[in-house]
């Protein structure tokens, strides 16, 4: 996610108001659907993330409850990420938390996650922020546990010195894994702009946490430190790959070959298998060329093919 989840999730309080499923026309047989429950064990399964589909979403010409359907129906996959932005007031809603997972599971789709964003800043300097962003993270554990998730993935943005900030991440980050640990529930951070950006402080940020339940979900594309600063994409991935808990294969534009244009997929996904990472790569599209659903269909196609020629 970029710059331009975060300037949404100022003014999207809840565009997840849930409304009739309206039928999904799929283009797709059941055997072209993969099946990653039966998947090799030395490769990893593609899901979907939301925010794929966020200009959608934004617009109201898709409501967060048609979103698994959508992964299913449009791009015969089985697993999705959520962003709590489109649900931002369902949090503790059981009975509409109840009702997107049995849409889910009527799918046969696995909600792996949930990206949670505009609860406070966990890395800030002054303790009871960093105390009230922890709280504010406790009804996305309940909802994560509701809907069958492995894990919330959560931001460490803050402020006062490299050394200090790492340390006040990793204190708000220790605190939400004891909340998580009894919920069987991961707490883990993506490379998300700013000094978060910036793979060794976060890996740093990482081992002084030093926790079972955190981890990472390391973004092929956000490296952005600043506007005049960029992370190697590749070495940022390599030291955040041995805390991986999920992967992200952002993509914005693909050349005539359909290989993605900023990011060279067969030398990324080495990095991740390599690390021993066997779980899901979740497509990011945020690309503005082709619409969202090809831009989805042009990520899986690629990772498709990285992948088949990895086996």
């Amino acid at each position: 996610m970029t710059a331009n989840r975060r300037e949404f999730l100022h003014a999207a309080a809840g565009i997840g108001a849930l409304a009739a499923l309206g039928s999904v026309t799929s283009a797709r047989s059941r055997t072209d659907v993969e099946d990653n429950d039966v998947k090799p064990q030395r490769t990893f399964s593609i899901s979907l993330a939301e925010w794929s589909y966020h200009s959608a979403l934004q617009k109201g010409s898709m409501k967060h409850a048609e979103f698994a359907q959508v992964a299913r129906a449009k791009h015969g996959l089985g697993a999705v990420e959520y962003v709590n932005s489109f649900f931002k007031d369902k949090a503790r809603d059981t009975d509409y938390l109840k009702d997107l997972k049995t849409r889910a599971d009527d799918q046969q789709v696995k909600i792996l996650l949930i990206m949670c964003d505009g609860e406070g800043d966990l890395g800030h300097a002054e303790k009871q922020k960093r105390t009230e962003a922890v709280e504010n993270h406790k009804q996305w554990l309940d909802a994560a546990r509701a809907l069958g998730c492995h894990s919330i993935r959560v931001n460490v943005s803050g402020s006062g010195t490299r050394t200090d900030h790492m340390h006040q991440a990793a204190e708000s980050l220790q605190a939400l894994a004891q909340l998580a640990d009894p919920l069987n529930l991961n707490v883990i951070v993506e490379n998300h702009g700013g000094i978060t950006s910036d793979g060794a402080w976060l890996a740093g940020v990482m081992r002084k946490a030093d926790h079972k339940r955190v981890g990472t979900l390391p973004d092929f594309g956000n490296f952005k430190i600043s506007d005049s600063e960029l992370y190697d994409r590749y070495q940022g991935v390599a030291e955040l790959m041995p805390w991986a808990k999920a992967v992200s294969a952002k993509s914005h534009d693909f050349d005539e070959k359909g290989e993605e244009t900023a990011t060279d997929y067969t030398r990324m996904l080495k990095i991740v298998l390599d690390a021993g990472y066997r779980g899901y790569v979740g497509i990011e599209y945020e690309g503005s060329r082709l619409s969202e659903h090809d831009g989805v269909e042009a990520t899986k196609r690629l990772l498709e093919r990285v992948r088949s020629a990895a086996r």
